[in-house]
C-alpha cells in the first residue's frame, strides 16, 4: 500500500489510482527579478503545496517579502534588487547601456545571469540544510538551472509570460561562463521540463517558437492583494471601462497635463477611466484628475469588469489581459516589451504604438486617444480577444501540471 492512503477511502483511491500519491517531496522555487516573477510561479507552488508537498522560494530582494505576502514560505538570497545587476557588472562598474533590441535582449540576458551568480552560494547552503527533490525556476532565473546541475536533481524552467528568451540566454551563458565552466558545463542547462504559458494560437505571432512548445499550463494571474471594494468587480453601467496601468512607472506621462488631457478625451468617448498606478504616481497626480480613480487596483479583479486595458508592455500585465479576454493597447516602456506589443497586434487582440521616448508627451496622448478609440468602436479585437482567453481556459490547469513535475521529482 503506498503511504498516505487509507483502504475505503474514495479520495484516497481517485488519487491511487492517477498515480499522484507519493511520499512529500520538497520543491524549491527561485524567483526573480519584479514581483511579477512571483506571481507567475506561485499557482504551480501552491497546487504543489496543496498536493502534500514542502516548498520554498527563493529569491532575491524584496521578493521574500512579496512570496510571503501570498502565503508562501520564502528566503532571500540575494540583497540586492534586479535593477542593481541592470545598471552594474560583478565588480560594481556601470553598465553601458544597450543601444538597439537585439542588444537590450542581451543586456537583460547579462544582469540576470549576474543575479543568478551572485544568488549561487545562498542557494547551495540552502540545499544543504534543505535538499530539494526538483528546483523550479521562472524564464530567466538561470540560478535555478545551475543549483539542478549541482546537485543532480530535476530542473523546471516555467515561462513567466508569452517572451521568448532566445534573445537573453547568449547574455546569461556569457556572464555565467565561470560558473559554467566550474560545473563542467559549455551551455546553459538544459531543463528536464519545459512548462509554456502561450495560447498557441499567439505562438506564430512571436519573432521565435524558441521556449515554446513543451508542457502548456494555464497561466493564473495574481498580484498583491487588498481588500476591495464593490466598483471592482463590477462593470459600470451603461459605460465602457478603460483601464490605464502605469507599471512601476508614469506610462511616459512626465506631467499632470499630458495625463489630464489623456484621462480628458477619453472620458469625451464615454468611457469611465481607472488609472492603477503605485502609490507615488497616484500621490502626484491624484490630486490633478477628477472623477478618475487613481491608485492601487487588483488587476487580476479588474481586468474581467473592462473593455480595454491601455499599459507599458509588461509580460504580466498582458497575460492578466489576455486571460479576462480584454483588447489592449500597448506603448511599450521599453524595446524588448515590443515582442508583447506587436503579437498582440499581429493576431488583432490589440494595437501597438511606437517605443516610449520616441516623441514628446502630447504625441503619446494622442496616439494613446486615437488607439483606444479605434479599439472601442471596432468589436473584432475584443473577439480576437476572447479567442486567446477561452484557448489559455482550456489548457492544463497547475494542479494537473503539478502532477507532472512529482512525477517528474519522484524518477
Amino acid at each position: 500500500m503506498k503511504a498516505g492512503v487509507i483502504p475505503g477511502n474514495p479520495v484516497h483511491e481517485i488519487r491511487r489510482l492517477t498515480g499522484s500519491v507519493k511520499n512529500s517531496m520538497k520543491f524549491l522555487f527561485v524567483a526573480g527579478g519584479s514581483s511579477a516573477t512571483v506571481f507567475t510561479v506561485s499557482p504551480l507552488a501552491t497546487a504543489l503545496r496543496n498536493a502534500g508537498h514542502e516548498i520554498l522560494v527563493a529569491a532575491n530582494e524584496p521578493l521574500p517579502d512579496i512570496a510571503a505576502g501570498i502565503g508562501l514560505p520564502s528566503i532571500s538570497i540575494v540583497p540586492e534588487p534586479v535593477f542593481h545587476f541592470m545598471r552594474f557588472d560583478r565588480s560594481g562598474n556601470p553598465v553601458e547601456p544597450p543601444k538597439d533590441s537585439r542588444e537590450n535582449m542581451l543586456h537583460t540576458g547579462r544582469a540576470f545571469g549576474r543575479m543568478a551568480a551572485a544568488g549561487l552560494d545562498a542557494l547551495r547552503d540552502i540545499a544543504r540544510d534543505w535538499r530539494p527533490d526538483a528546483i523550479v525556476g521562472g524564464s530567466m532565473t538561470y540560478a535555478a538551472g545551475l543549483l539542478a546541475a549541482h546537485l543532480g536533481v530535476p530542473y523546471v524552467r516555467q515561462a513567466w509570460d508569452v517572451v521568448p528568451t532566445d534573445g537573453a540566454d547568449p547574455g546569461a551563458e556569457e556572464e555565467l561562463r565561470p560558473e559554467l565552466s566550474a560545473l563542467g558545463l559549455t551551455g546553459l542547462p538544459d531543463p528536464t521540463l519545459s512548462i509554456d504559458v502561450c495560447p498557441p494560437s499567439l505562438q506564430p505571432c512571436l519573432p521565435s517558437s524558441a521556449g515554446h512548445g513543451g508542457q502548456l499550463m494555464h497561466w493564473v494571474p495574481g498580484n498583491g492583494q487588498r481588500r476591495i471594494e464593490r466598483w471592482m468587480f463590477t462593470r459600470p453601467e451603461n459605460r465602457r471601462r478603460v483601464v490605464i496601468t502605469t507599471g512601476t512607472r508614469a506610462l511616459a506621462f512626465q506631467s499632470a497635463d499630458a495625463l489630464r488631457s489623456l484621462v480628458e478625451q477619453l472620458s469625451r468617448t464615454g468611457a469611465e477611466v481607472l488609472i492603477a498606478a503605485p502609490e507615488q504616481v497616484s500621490e502626484k497626480f491624484g490630486g490633478e484628475l477628477k472623477d478618475v480613480r487613481i491608485g492601487w487596483l487588483p488587476l487580476d479583479v479588474v481586468a474581467p469588469t473592462c473593455d480595454l486595458l491601455v499599459h507599458h508592455g509588461g509580460g504580466v500585465t498582458a497575460m492578466t489581459a489576455m486571460n479576462a479576454g480584454v483588447p489592449q493597447l500597448i506603448a511599450p516602456e521599453a524595446s524588448y516589451m515590443e515582442i508583447v506589443a506587436r503579437a498582440l497586434s499581429d493576431f488583432g487582440a490589440g494595437l501597438a504604438l511606437p517605443t516610449q521616448g520616441q516623441g514628446p508627451d502630447q504625441d503619446q496622448t494622442e496616439a494613446i486617444v486615437s488607439g483606444c478609440r479605434e479599439i472601442l468602436s471596432d468589436p473584432r479585437y475584443t473577439q480576437r480577444a476572447r479567442i486567446l482567453s477561452e484557448e489559455m481556459a482550456t489548457l492544463p490547469t497547475p494542479s494537473e501540471v503539478a502532477l507532472v513535475v512529482e512525477k517528474l521529482a519522484a524518477g
